[in-house]
C-alpha cells in the first residue's frame, strides 16, 4: 500500500483518467447552478445534471474532476464514527454515452490495486441485488471471488439525488481487519461496525426519476463514480479516521489548543472537536460560494451548522470567538488544492465572525430558557417540548430546531415537531412560492428536451433589433401545434432571433413577431436549455403558422434602457470595489429598462460619503465616454486577462467578456451600451440590507436618471414655494422648523407632566386594598407611553406601598405600565405577571422586570376588562402567598 498525502491522492487520481481520456475540470461551486430542485451540490455529479438528461452537451464524453460537496443528511453521526463527515472531497470519473460498467469497474480496480497498492485480497464489492451484469464483470473479468461480491437493496445500492439521473451502484470496500470489526459472524460490507470501509462508488445512469419516484430509462447512458477522497487518504496514511489525514488533523490541533483539552482517548471531547472541525470546513466553502447565514434554504444550512460548531466550543469550554482562528487553519489547510480560499479569507472570516458573535449574543439566554423549560417538563412528568416553545427558540433566540432537539435528548427529550412545523409554514409556503417562480426545466421541462433535440435558435441581438427568421415550432398550453390564432397564448421558437432571454439578471427583450397570416405580442422570452429560445406572447392578429418565414422586432426603447443599466452594473461592481473593498462581490442583480438592482457583499450600510462617491465615480467614467467591448475567448484565457466571473455561475469553455477600457472586465452575455457616454447620467436612489452581510443599491441612469432628477427638482421648488423661500435658504428653514418642534415636543411634555400631576391625586381616590395591600388599577386618557411611565411614577412615590397598573388609549391602541414596589415584590407579587395578563386581554403581550413592566394591545374596547383580570391576578398572587 502506498503512502500519499491528500494532495499526491488528489493529483494521482486526476492525472491517472487523464490518462484515460478524460477532460479534467475545476471543482464547481456548492450551490448547484440552475437547479432548484437541489439545495447543494452532494455529490460529483451534480454539475453534469444537464449534461445526463440531454438539456446540454457536455464539453467531453468523459470527465474527471475533484469535487467539492455538502451533505448534512448524516450529521448525527459526525464525531461519531470515523468516516462520516458534511464536508467532503469526491474524486470522480464521468462518461456521457461513451464508456459503461465493464470500463469503469476495470479502470476503478486497476487504480485501488496498481496505482495506490491495496491488496487485492481486502477489496469486497458490492453490487445492487438483481445487477448480473456487474456481477458477470466483478467475478469472470477482475477474477473477485464470488463470496467477496455482496448484494445490497435500492437503499445501499441504488443512486438518486431526487428528481435527477439514477440508477444501480456498486462499492468498492476495503477490509481494514477483524480488531475494527462487531464479531458478527456475518460481518461483511453493508454492516454498521467499522471493519468495512467504503471508499469508491461506480453508479451506472440508467434512469430517469420524476417527483412520483418513476423511473424512465435514459437514451444514453452514463458512468458517475465517487471515490471518498479524506477515506482513501486514511486508508494510505494508516490512520483510523478522516479526522486524522493531513488534510484535517491540523484543523483538529487547532481546536485542541484553543480548548486546552486532548483529542484521541475517545468520548465527548473527541467527538465535539470532530463536530467543529467538520463544520468550520462546510462552513468556509459554503461562504466561499457565495452562501449567507439566514433561516431559509442554504443560508440556513450554513447557520446551523455554524452554530452548532459555536455549541460544541461551548462544550469544551470554550467562551470566547474562536471560528475564524479555526477557519484560518482550514484555508491554510486547503489553500494547495482551492486557492481562491486564500483571495476570498478576509471576507470568509468576516462573515464567520460576525455570525459566531450575533449568535452569542443570544445563545446565553436561550440556553437558559431552555434549561427552565427542561426543568418545567420534569416537574410535570412530561417528555415533549411543544412546538410554540420551539419555535420561539428558533425564532428569536437563533436555535435551529435541530440544535434543540439535540440540546433535548441529552434529557431523554424531544420536540413537537408537528406544532413546529405549523408555526414555520407561512415561511415555508412563501419559500416553495420563490422555488416554483424559477422552477428548474418549468412545466414543459419534457416538451423542451425534446424540441432540443431536434431545434436550435442562433441568438443575433448583439448587433441588431430585428431579424427575418423560421417558426420552427409553436407551442399551445405545452403542445406542439401547427398553427396558433388570435387570442391564444403561444410560445415560439425560431431559427434565429434578435430577443435576448432573460439571463445574467437581465429582464428578456419585448417586442413583435409578424408573419404573412398574422402577429404576436412578445411578453417574455427565455431559454430552458443552451441554444434553445422560447418566445412568450399572445397572437394578436390572424394567425401563425410553423414554417412561416417572419420578421422577429424587439422594442427599441426597452433594450436601449436594459442596455444602459446593464453597463451601469458592471460600473458600480468597480466603483463599490474602490469604495469599500476588494470583498466586494457580486450576489444578485436585476437590470430592467427603467432601473437597475445590484445586490453585493458587505458588512455595513453604506454613509452618505460613501455612496456620493460611488456615484461619483460611475458619473466620471460615463463622462470618460470609454469604449464598452465584447470579446469571446476561453474560460482559462479570460481568467488570465483579469476578467471577473461570477461565482455562482457556470460558464461554458467559451465566454463572452465585456471590457469597459480602463475601468472593468468582466464575464457576461448581456446587452450593452457600445460606449459609456450613452448612460448620460447615474443616480442612486436607495441602499439598503437584503440579508445578512448583504446590501442592496437601487439606481437609475439614462433617461430614468434625469426623469428622477427632474422630479426631485420639482419637489424642491414646491416645498420653497410652501414655504416661501428661496432654493438657497431652504435648508436653514426647515432647520428652524425642526428646532422650533422640538421646543414645542418638549413644552408638550411638560404639559402632560403637570396634567399627570392633577391626575395623581385624583386617581389615588380609587386605589383599593387587597388582601391588606393598596392596588390602584386604573384607566387614563391619551398618554403615551412616557407620559404613562411619569404618571406611574408619581403615583407610586404617593402611594409609598402598593400595586399600581395603568392602561391609556392612543392613537387606536392600549398602553400598559405596572409598577410594584421592593416591600411588595417580596411578597410574590410581579408587575411582569400582572402585564402579561391585561395585555392579553386586549390581543397584545409585553413584560419586565418584577418592579416595572410595559405592555402594548390592540383592542381598546377591552381596557376596563384587562384592569378587572389584573386584579384578580394580584388576588391569586397575594392567596399564593
Amino acid at each position: 500500500m502506498k503512502v500519499m498525502s491528500t494532495h499526491e491522492l488528489r493529483e494521482s487520481f486526476l492525472q491517472f483518467f487523464q490518462s484515460k481520456g478524460h477532460k479534467r475540470l475545476p471543482s464547481a461551486s456548492l450551490v448547484p447552478h440552475g437547479d432548484p430542485s437541489l439545495l447543494l451540490t452532494g455529490a460529483g455529479m451534480v454539475p453534469f445534471k444537464p449534461y445526463f438528461l440531454g438539456k446540454e452537451t457536455p464539453p467531453a464524453k468523459r470527465i474527471t474532476t475533484c469535487q467539492r460537496c455538502l451533505r448534512t443528511a448524516d450529521i448525527e453521526n459526525v464525531g461519531q464514527t470515523d468516516r462520516h463527515g458534511t464536508f467532503f472531497e469526491m474524486l470522480g470519473n464521468f462518461s456521457f454515452g461513451d464508456y459503461f460498467k465493464k470500463e469503469a469497474i476495470r479502470w476503478a480496480w486497476e487504480f485501488s490495486t496498481e496505482y495506490l497498492g491495496l491488496p487485492p485480497d481486502l477489496i469486497w464489492a458490492t453490487i445492487y441485488l438483481d445487477d448480473d451484469e456487474a456481477m458477470q464483470i466483478w467475478h469472470e473479468d477482475i477474477g473477485v471471488p464470488l463470496d467477496r461480491i455482496v448484494r445490497l437493496g435500492r437503499e445501499d445500492n441504488f443512486w438518486e439525488i431526487g428528481v435527477g439521473p439514477c440508477g444501480p451502484c456498486s462499492e468498492l470496500y476495503l477490509d481494514r481487519g477483524l480488531e475494527y470489526g462487531c464479531g458478527g459472524t456475518d460481518c461483511k460490507p453493508g454492516c454498521d461496525c467499522e471493519r468495512y470501509l467504503e471508499f469508491w462508488n461506480l453508479v451506472f445512469i440508467q434512469f430517469h426519476q420524476d417527483e412520483a419516484g418513476n423511473l424512465t430509462p435514459l437514451e444514453q447512458k452514463g458512468i458517475d463514480t465517487g471515490m471518498g477522497l479524506d477515506r482513501t487518504a486514511a486508508i494510505l496514511q494508516g490512520v483510523d479516521s478522516i479526522f486524522d489525514t493531513d488534510g484535517v488533523r491540523p484543523v483538529i490541533d487547532e481546536i485542541r489548543q484553543l480548548a486546552g483539552v486532548e483529542y484521541g482517548k475517545g468520548g465527548q471531547d473527541d467527538v465535539a472537536i470532530r463536530v467543529i472541525a467538520d463544520h468550520t470546513r462546510s462552513v468556509a466553502f459554503l461562504i466561499l460560494d457565495g452562501v449567507l447565514p439566514s433561516n431559509e434554504g442554504r443560508g440556513y444550512v450554513l447557520r446551523r451548522l455554524l452554530r452548532r460548531a459555536v455549541r460544541y466550543g461551548r462544550l469544551l469550554g470554550i467562551k470566547d470567538s474562536f471560528l475564524p482562528q479555526v477557519s484560518t487553519k482550514v484555508i491554510e489547510a486547503m489553500q494547495g488544492a482551492y486557492p481562491e480560499l486564500v483571495e476570498a479569507q478576509d471576507y470568509i472570516l468576516k462573515v464567520i465572525g460576525l455570525e459566531e458573535e450575533r449568535f452569542r449574543d443570544t445563545l446565553e439566554q436561550g440556553l437558559k430558557i431552555l434549561q427552565d423549560l427542561v426543568v418545567e417538563l420534569t416537574a410535570s412528568n412530561q417528555t415533549c417540548l411543544s412546538g410554540k416553545h420551539a419555535f420561539r427558540l428558533y425564532d428569536t433566540y437563533g436555535f435551529p430546531l435541530e440544535l434543540t432537539i439535540e440540546i433535548l435528548k441529552e434529557s431523554n427529550m424531544d420536540v413537537d415537531r408537528i406544532g413546529f412545523t405549523e408555526m414555520m409554514e407561512e415561511q415555508r409556503q412563501r419559500a416553495r412560492a420563490a422555488r416554483e417562480q424559477t422552477g428548474y426545466l418549468d412545466d414543459n421541462a419534457g416538451v423542451y428536451v425534446e424540441l432540443h433535440k431536434k431545434y436550435v435558435t442562433e441568438f443575433v441581438g448583439y448587433g441588431q433589433l430585428e431579424a427575418e427568421t423560421e417558426i420552427l415550432a409553436i407551442l399551445v398550453d405545452g403542445e406542439v401545434v401547427e398553427q396558433a390564432t388570435r387570442g391564444q397564448g403561444v410560445e415560439i421558437i425560431v431559427a434565429h432571433t434578435p430577443f435576448y432571454a432573460a439571463s445574467g439578471g437581465q429582464v428578456a427583450d419585448v417586442g413583435t413577431i409578424t408573419g404573412p397570416h398574422g402577429a404576436i405580442e412578445v411578453t417574455d422570452v427565455l431559454s430552458p436549455a443552451s441554444d434553445l429560445v422560447v418566445h412568450r406572447g399572445q397572437v394578436t392578429s390572424g394567425h401563425m403558422e410553423a414554417g412561416d418565414v417572419v420578421l422577429a422586432t424587439v422594442y427599441q426603447r426597452n433594450r436601449e434602457g436594459a442596455a444602459c443599466h446593464h453597463t451601469a452594473t458592471h460600473l458600480l461592481h468597480k466603483a463599490l470595489k474602490q469604495v469599500i473593498g476588494e470583498h466586494v462581490n457580486q450576489a444578485g442583480s436585476l437590470v430592467e429598462p427603467d432601473r437597475l438592482r445590484f445586490d453585493f457583499t458587505h458588512f455595513s450600510g453604506l454613509t452618505r460619503e460613501e455612496l456620493d462617491r460611488v456615484e461619483k465615480l460611475v458619473n466620471d467614467a460615463i463622462r470618460a465616454n470609454a469604449s464598452v467591448d465584447t470579446e469571446l475567448m476561453s474560460y482559462a484565457e479570460a481568467e488570465a486577462t483579469g476578467a471577473i466571473a461570477l461565482f455562482d455561475e457556470k460558464y461554458r469553455d467559451l465566454v463572452r467578456v465585456v471590457n469597459i477600457e480602463g475601468y472593468s472586465k468582466e464575464l457576461c452575455g448581456g446587452t450593452h451600451v457600445g460606449r459609456t457616454g450613452e448612460l448620460g447620467l447615474f443616480k442612486i436612489v436607495n441602499e439598503t440590507a437584503v440579508a445578512a452581510g448583504v446590501r442592496r443599491i437601487e439606481a437609475l441612469t439614462g433617461k430614468a436618471a434625469v426623469k428622477h432628477v427632474a422630479n426631485q427638482e420639482a419637489m424642491v421648488r414646491e416645498v420653497c414655494e410652501l414655504l416661501q423661500v428661496p432654493p438657497t435658504g431652504l435648508l436653514d428653514r426647515v432647520e428652524r422648523l425642526l428646532q422650533e418642534q422640538r421646543e414645542l415636543n418638549r413644552e408638550l411634555e411638560r404639559l402632560k407632566g403637570r396634567l399627570a400631576g392633577a391626575q395623581s391625586e385624583e386617581l389615588l381616590q380609587e386605589a383599593m386594598e387587597i388582601g391588606g395591600i393598596p392596588v390602584l388599577a386604573a384607566g387614563v386618557e391619551g398618554l403615551d407611553a412616557a407620559a404613562l411611565r411619569t404618571l406611574g411614577d408619581q403615583l407610586r412615590n404617593k402611594l409609598g406601598s402598593g400595586v399600581i397598573l395603568l392602561g391609556s388609549v392612543t392613537e387606536g391602541k392600549v398602553l400598559f405600565v405596572s409598577m410594584v414596589t421592593p416591600d411588595i415584590v417580596a411578597k410574590g407579587v410581579k408587575a411582569g405577571d400582572i402585564i402579561k395578563v391585561a395585555a392579553k386581554a386586549t390581543g397584545g403581550g409585553g413584560g419586565g422586570r418584577a418592579d416595572m413592566a410595559q405592555a402594548g394591545g390592540r383592542d381598546p374596547e377591552k381596557l376596563q376588562l384587562a384592569l378587572e383580570l389584573a386584579r384578580g391576578s394580584i388576588k391569586e398572587q397575594l392567596a399564593v402567598v
